[in-house]
């Protein structure tokens, strides 16, 4: 165990885990492609992407090079009052890059805030358009948005991870997707009779990520769009996992054909470098605040909005997504998710195997040891880790194919496939 480790330890506060028993995390000393390499010369196949973010792999030398040059300009200023050009050229690229008319970027930090932002504009346009009483949203079993208190309200609340903060915050409407008939008619039925408490319906489009990598169809989708405009309700994509090509298209919204009213990015979007997210608004949700009424402004500002460093590495990002190749190599990685994991099916306990662009999903009955299952992939030279019911596989886009063989087969030596 390395020195900063040891001396580290006592006052870190770590993710996700009990540290009085959870085991030691492990050491990194580098990353490149679509490795990690530990302090103590192992190198592991990194099969989630540093939680989705990684999606050309480490130390891409484009990106590095866009940052390394801005880092040389100007690393921060603040967002308030001045300007600079990465941030504004960032959020023309991504207005051009959206369907419809989603122009208008709010930069933020991180995905729960940017949904934050997203909930705080869904109610603010209803004030400013002078409707009171729109205070709630609906959401969706099995879904996730964040772990900040407003995100948590609209959580899966069965997903466990905050149930212990029942009652802290007024709860939402958390029903089940429209898959079919029944349940769309139950979705249709509370909008009718609560609509009128309600600002905006919000989902994870194509999958539900953290809540345990469920898939559903774009149908739903134009579902949900349909339902939202006939009872007159915003519509938002929290697009923080699948944007920017991880379901096979750049934007779930773009594939699917179903245009929000505003889309939560993050994730991927300066390709695993930096902290970067973005709230992106239609043109009839920024009219509500474009006004002679000061008052009608979003007043919300994080202190390191639109960090250039951020943005230089964000354009970068784009310029590797605009050259095309990622579309292959996404489709190829889907192959061997399938070819490679589709052997666990018949083993003991799994109950589905799916998979949908660069996403491969083992599913059990039962919730996994993640912690014992996590050093054993470790083992075997990946870098997996379990939550829930699914074993998963998120890898960065350019995983070759010797690296994905290593990843699937790790998990077919765990799980007995």
């Amino acid at each position: 165990m390395p020195q900063w480790l040891t001396d580290g330890a006592p006052h870190v506060w770590r993710p996700y885990c009990q540290m009085k028993t959870a085991p030691a995390p492990l050491a990194v000393a580098r990353t490149h492609g679509a490795r990690i390499i530990l302090e103590d010369g192992r190198e592991l196949v990194d099969g989630i992407a540093s939680w989705w973010t990684a999606c050309h792999g480490y130390n891409h030398p484009h990106i590095r090079a866009a940052v390394t040059q801005q880092l040389e300009r100007a690393p921060h200023v603040m967002f308030g009052g001045l300007a600079h050009e990465p941030a504004y050229r960032l959020a023309a690229r991504l207005a051009a890059l959206l369907p419809g008319d989603l122009d208008h970027v709010f930069f933020a930090e991180s995905g729960s805030v940017a949904v934050e932002i997203s909930m705080k504009m869904a109610l603010q346009f209803w004030i400013n358009r002078g409707v009171a009483g729109r205070t709630k949203f609906v959401s969706f079993l099995g879904g996730y948005h964040g772990d900040t208190l407003a995100t948590m309200t609209i959580c899966d609340p069965e997903e466990g991870m905050h149930g212990l903060f029942a009652g802290v915050m007024p709860a939402q409407h958390v029903v089940a997707l429209p898959r079919d008939a029944e349940s769309e008619a139950a979705l249709d039925a509370l909008l009718a009779q609560k609509g009128h408490e309600i600002a905006a319906l919000i989902v994870e489009p194509r999958v539900q990520g953290a809540g345990g990598m469920v898939l559903h169809d774009d149908s739903v989708l134009a579902t949900l769009r349909r339902l939202a405009d006939k009872h007159g309700l915003l519509l938002i994509f929290d697009e923080i996992f699948t944007g920017f090509g991880r379901t096979g298209d750049l934007f779930a919204c773009s594939g699917s054909g179903v245009i929000p009213d505003i889309v939560t990015l993050s994730k991927a979007l300066t390709g695993g470098t930096l902290p970067l997210s973005a709230a992106i608004a239609s043109a009839k949700v920024f009219e509500a605040f474009w006004s002679d009424d000061a008052g009608a402004a979003l007043m919300h500002g994080p202190t390191y909005m639109a960090n250039p460093l951020a943005c230089a590495a964000a354009n970068a990002s784009l310029d590797l997504f605009e050259s095309g190749g990622w579309k292959t190599d996404v489709a190829r990685i889907n192959a061997a998710l399938v070819e490679g994991l589709e052997p666990c099916r018949g083993a003991k306990g799994v109950v589905d195997v799916r998979t949908l662009g660069a996403i491969g999903v083992v599913e059990f009955e039962e919730a996994v040891d993640a912690g014992g299952l996590c050093a054993k992939f470790a083992e075997l030279g990946c870098w997996i880790r379990p939550m829930g019911k699914v074993v998963y596989l998120t890898p960065p886009f350019v995983t070759s194919d010797a690296e994905m063989a290593r990843l699937t087969g790790a998990i077919r030596a765990v799980v007995g496939g």
